[in-house]
């Protein structure tokens, strides 16, 4: 479409409010600038791999302002833990078929569905045919007049000879599991998919705030959420991965751990990206919109 584009994305307030009034984020040295979190960068860095600035903060009419100078399209990121702070000109929501009935049940979750103009129902490659099924009839006995998107996420591994026959440690999006309620990610259908000996269970060798994650969410079973809300817990992850015995580690969580911790085990990182299956598509049916 020729536009600039930038994303805002909802607050994430973890560390010292009066440093996080206006952020910018353009490089991966930006992190170091703000001291982000793990949780922080998870969110931040799929957007600047694609080459796209983020602004986070707290004063989000000042975060506008910065962004509409330097762009002719600000895209809000909600990721589901918010309602836009900005009136948008089309409400696009994700919704998940491995979770139905999480979109009605859910704050705020149930407002961004009824708010949608577009729902994309994502991991169609991976769910339950009778799931889809039940997902769509949610969506439009509460939203009939919203466009419905088909989409899979494709797992792609990089390389994926290094985990056929090995044990692995499955590192998962912590936030996914914990409270997302899910019991496997990214990292589960790789191993599955390239077809992996054995997922080492990593609770015997947790530590401190770890430990107890996995006591207050005992379905997250053998995996290992990334959990990092800030440099003791993520220095105690980096300790669970090192104490795990594995042949392999397996990063399925949206940021690139090994620029945030050593590991001195292989690894072998996750990616997954947005396969539209039906038309029309999400680039066309915006085009329309903003005619």
């Amino acid at each position: 479409m020729g536009k600039k584009v930038v994303v805002v994305r909802h607050p994430m307030p973890y560390g010292d409010l009066s440093k996080q009034r206006l952020q910018r984020f353009a490089s991966y040295e930006d992190f170091q600038k703000h001291d982000c979190t793990l949780e922080e960068i998870e969110e931040y860095e799929p957007h600047l791999e694609q080459h796209t600035v983020v602004y986070a903060g707290v004063d989000y009419a000042a975060i506008l302002t910065e962004a509409e100078m330097e762009a002719d399209v600000v895209v809000w990121d909600g990721g589901n833990n918010d309602t836009p702070f900005y009136q948008p000109n089309i409400h696009i929501t994700l919704v998940d078929p491995h979770r139905p009935g999480h979109e009605l049940t859910y704050y705020p979750g149930e407002t961004n569905l009824l708010l949608a103009d577009i729902v994309v129902i994502n991991k169609e490659d991976t769910a339950k045919p009778e799931n889809i099924g039940l997902l769509k009839e949610h969506i439009r006995q509460s939203n009939p007049t919203a466009a419905l998107i088909d989409a899979a996420l494709p797992v792609i591994v990089e390389n994926a000879e290094l985990i056929q026959g090995k044990r692995v440690l499955v590192v998962e999006d912590g936030p996914t599991l914990t409270h997302g309620g899910m019991s496997f990610g990214a990292g589960v259908l790789a191993a599955k998919q390239c077809r992996a000996a054995e997922i080492v269970d990593p609770r015997p060798y947790a530590i401190g705030s770890i430990a107890k994650t996995f006591e207050k969410y005992p379905h997250i079973g053998n995996l290992l959420p990334a959990m990092g809300y800030g440099h003791a817990q993520t220095e105690e992850l980096r300790i669970t991965i090192c104490q795990t015995p594995c042949d392999v580690v397996i990063i399925g969580t949206p940021v690139d751990l090994r620029k945030l911790i050593s590991i001195e085990k292989p690894t072998n990182r996750v990616r997954y990206y947005l396969q539209e299956l039906s038309t029309p598509t999400l680039k066309e049916l915006i085009e329309a919109r903003l005619r």
